[in-house]
């Protein structure tokens, strides 16, 4: 007999994933590196027309505002998180809902197809491989249809990591040429005490280690939070949540070495980012973003998430 293959909706979203945090990690490498450097991709990455966008943006945001410039760094973060990734996560809620709605059809087409397969298999005296290969093939085929049919094709759901991480590597690479003067050096002088509390000067690392810390817990806690709502968890789903942990506390060194004013921006967009994903668990926001109701929903979806940290990091013997 033979397996139906993993959902390929899974699949497809944990690959984009794992390949978004790898040039994630492969990106703060960039930042860490000196900016004149010789032959180091920085160079030509901080005078890209994206980098200069997201530098006139950031100077045009605290000129409007009047704010001081840890907090037009704040606003801007969450303005970009909320007007950008949190209409682009909605629509990748949408589609994955809809993949998983389509899991029991093609679970019954594929009994139908084997059985199919099976029975012509036997009049045409085909080999077991041979019928696994008809079979696979023409499954591939119905799920393919299916996809056209909903409009949800696994591919789709990754439009959020193809704007987030170029954006995300735009505003920081503009962060660091306006904390070491690439950009102006009246910027740069505004940068240097346009800090607050302990992180009074942008232009200089966080030397408290505070905020990549805290920058840390809140990437660990993102992590978490997916890993709990998953009720069946595949092999490379178990892989792909601990590659996460140690990339979450890999960054903690890394943003202790660059400038602090990126180091608030990278906090402030994942703490953001974690407060969308816990709106986009309520019922309420879901129905108002026209996400389908699935199985896997639950109405109580905080208190579940409250009981699965107890009951694994409190009680669990």
């Amino acid at each position: 007999m033979w397996r139906l293959t993993p959902p390929l909706w899974r699949v497809a979203c944990g690959a984009a994933v794992a390949r978004a945090q790898s040039q994630r990690l492969t990106v703060t490498a960039l930042f860490s590196a000196p900016s004149g450097s010789p032959g180091s991709g920085y160079e030509w990455l901080a005078r890209s027309a994206p980098v200069h966008w997201a530098e006139d943006g950031l100077v045009a945001l605290q000129a409007a505002t009047g704010l001081p410039w840890w907090a037009a760094i704040v606003c801007g973060a969450a303005l970009l998180r909320t007007a950008v990734t949190l209409p682009l996560a909605a629509h990748q809620g949408r589609l994955l809902a809809k993949l998983e709605n389509l899991q029991p059809e093609i679970k019954k087409l594929a009994e139908h197809l084997r059985y199919e397969v099976s029975v012509h298999g036997r009049q045409l005296g085909w080999s077991e491989k041979v019928a696994r290969f008809h079979f696979k093939r023409n499954l591939r085929k119905i799920i393919t249809e299916l996809y056209i049919r909903d409009n949800c094709h696994p591919f789709k759901a990754t439009l959020l990591v193809w704007v987030q991480i170029p954006m995300w590597v735009s505003v920081s690479l503009a962060l660091r040429n306006c904390s070491v003067g690439a950009m102006d050096s009246e910027v740069q002088e505004q940068f240097s005490a346009g800090g607050v509390l302990w992180f009074t000067d942008l232009t200089a690392p966080e030397s408290t280690w505070i905020l990549p810390v805290a920058l840390g817990l809140v990437n660990l806690l993102i992590v978490e939070i997916f890993a709990l709502r998953k009720r069946e968890v595949s092999r490379f789903q178990k892989l792909a949540t601990n590659f996460f942990r140690v990339l979450s506390i890999v960054m903690i060194p890394v943003a202790a070495t660059v400038p602090s004013s990126m180091a608030l921006y990278w906090f402030s967009s994942s703490f953001v980012g974690l407060s969308h994903n816990l709106l986009l668990c309520s019922p309420t926001f879901r129905r108002l973003c026209f996400i389908p109701r699935t199985k896997s929903d639950s109405e109580t979806p905080y208190r579940d998430i409250v009981s699965a940290f107890t009951t694994k990091y409190n009680f669990r013997k």
